[in-house]
């Protein structure tokens, strides 16, 4: 077993993502369509919040160039990438230029684009943002969706992007030891 941290200690940013990039997490593209066209970025930081009233939540650096446009629409569309969209991936990840050039896409029921080949989307209205540490945190009420069939999810773990293959063999599990129990 090991040992607790002291309390009060520092926890470096790099030993911070290097531990966390242990917690697999979903790939998806949110999306907006702001004064100036249609706007995207990757977020991989997307949770289910509440299910009555249906609400997700996007976690969004505050460096990020393209959210302050799309912080005002006052909507937004989550895409969650297939395990097949690694260029759709990279092409969302990239800062600035036409993210939306030569790509065919079609609206939410609020205008947002839909990205093709999708595992699921989700359209959704913001409810609120937040600042939280070094991103902002955007609470949102699912109000459209949808899914692709049984089309894998991409899936970000230990630096890498991955595809979810289904469930896991049943194997038995190893319990794990119980402080203060010994052998009987």
């Amino acid at each position: 077993m090991g040992m607790a941290p002291p309390v009060g200690t520092h926890v470096e940013p790099q030993v911070f993502r290097q531990v966390l990039g242990h917690v697999p997490t979903t790939v998806t593209v949110v999306t907006a369509s702001t004064a100036d066209g249609p706007a995207g970025l990757v977020v991989g930081s997307f949770v289910s919040v509440s299910l009555e009233p249906p609400l997700v939540g996007v976690f969004i650096a505050e460096s990020s160039a393209s959210w302050p446009p799309m912080s005002g629409t006052g909507s937004f569309t989550v895409n969650v990438l297939a395990h097949d969209q690694q260029e759709l991936c990279a092409r969302f990840a990239r800062s600035g230029g036409d993210k939306f050039a030569d790509l065919t896409w079609w609206e939410s029921p609020h205008g947002n684009p839909v990205l093709p080949g999708t595992t699921a989307w989700l359209d959704c209205l913001v409810q609120q943002v937040q600042k939280l540490g070094d991103h902002f945190f955007a609470v949102a009420e699912v109000v459209g969706l949808g899914v692709a069939g049984s089309v894998p999810p991409m899936v970000f773990h230990r630096g890498a992007l991955h595809t979810v293959t289904g469930p896991a063999p049943a194997t038995p599990r190893t319990p794990h030891p119980t402080p203060g129990k010994g052998p009987s």
